[in-house]
């Protein structure tokens, strides 16, 4: 599980299993292959091809709705009148068939999608990748828009919440925070020795997440810094090579990925995209020590207070350098234990998503 839908689904089903909720789940295939350990939680599961490429394609949608029709999957559903949790903007294709229309469907949404993408268009350096980001966002926020009174909403957070009701007059969209694979805060008291970048490297956002972190706060301290994640690219690793003091991490293991978190005296994550929930904030909040980031990674997230808010490369430099040498204390451990606590319960957020839906 390498990003934060996947993580929010995989924890929903078993907590919905545990809940006796019986699942029939339908997934599109592309890449990752089939999972097994999905049949212990799912009644039953079908998967679909993805239509990548030019298949994927048309004018009136996006490319991430488009390439996730399946008239296969269409009719399976049509065999019965059971609810449907859509997973993401992405498998609402079919909203658009008339057949759904007064069909229970309910729509988790885990990111503003066509903010995410003008995002990326902003930090790809590859021209044809730029095209294909502003195009894509383009028609996300028109379908987004359509959408947005069509169906039941559940956001991942307020911010995104709040944003289809003042965007798109959504009228019925409600919170609930995501579902974790940590069920108590294990954060470490005492000093770690080092700080840690963690994330998909391969994606634009955190490549710039990470040069900013190389030229702008990092290039002046004699600290280490660890940068990990999946697939970095030549550009970035040649970057982390002109570092003396930083190292990278290239495709570790969960279990490593989570003894660098634990060990970490600081885990710095800025990002440069305001919507959605960051799952890898939360596993730092969760296994780490302290937690560095700008406004833009916690806004309106409810989880400001359990960290450390920079606004500026300046402002970085001084924090690193001030909490490098201050000890995490036990009497932070229990502070942030109450407050993640009170929003990541995945039995009672369980319960509430069962509440709307049945």
């Amino acid at each position: 599980m390498d990003y934060g839908g996947v993580f929010d689904l995989f924890c929903k089903l078993k907590t919905l299993h545990q809940l006796n909720i019986k699942i029939h789940l339908h997934c599109f295939e592309y890449g990752r292959g089939q999972q097994p350990e999905l049949n212990n939680y799912c009644e039953e599961i079908n998967y679909y091809p993805r239509k990548e490429g030019h298949k994927g394609f048309s004018h009136r949608l996006p490319y991430i709705v488009c390439s996730r029709s399946s008239g296969e999957l269409l009719e399976r559903l049509l065999k019965d009148d059971h609810p449907i949790l859509l997973e993401g903007v992405h498998c609402t294709y079919l909203l658009n068939d008339e057949r759904f229309a007064n069909r229970k469907i309910f729509l988790r949404l885990h990111n503003i999608e066509h903010k995410y993408y003008q995002q990326l268009f902003h930090s790809e350096k590859s021209i044809g990748k730029k095209i294909y980001y502003w195009h894509e966002s383009n028609v996300l926020k028109h379908y987004e828009r359509k959408i947005a009174n069509k169906i039941f909403i559940i956001s991942v957070s307020q911010q995104d919440a709040d944003h289809y009701k003042n965007e798109f007059h959504a009228e019925r969209i409600e919170q609930l925070p995501v579902f974790l694979p940590f069920e108590n805060v294990s954060s470490k008291a005492g000093t770690g020795c080092f700080c840690l970048y963690h994330g998909n490297l391969s994606v634009a956002e955190n490549e710039e997440a990470v040069t900013w972190l190389l030229l702008k706060v990092f290039n002046d301290l004699d600290l280490p810094l660890v940068i990990a994640g999946k697939n970095p690219s030549a550009r970035l690793q040649r970057l982390i090579a002109q570092n003396a003091h930083a190292c990278l991490v290239s495709n570790p293991s969960e279990e490593e990925m989570q003894d660098m978190i634990s060990k970490a005296q600081i885990n710095i994550l800025p990002s440069f995209n305001c919507t959605g929930i960051k799952l890898k904030l939360l596993n730092a909040l969760f296994n780490g020590r302290h937690c560095i980031v700008n406004k833009d990674a916690v806004i309106n997230s409810g989880l400001e207070s359990a960290c450390t808010i920079i606004s500026n490369a300046q402002e970085g430099k001084e924090m690193v350098r001030d909490l490098y040498e201050r000890p995490f204390l036990q009497e932070t451990i229990s502070k942030r234990e109450k407050l993640l606590s009170s929003q990541f319960n995945n039995e009672r957020n369980g319960q509430q998503l069962i509440k709307w839906i049945w």
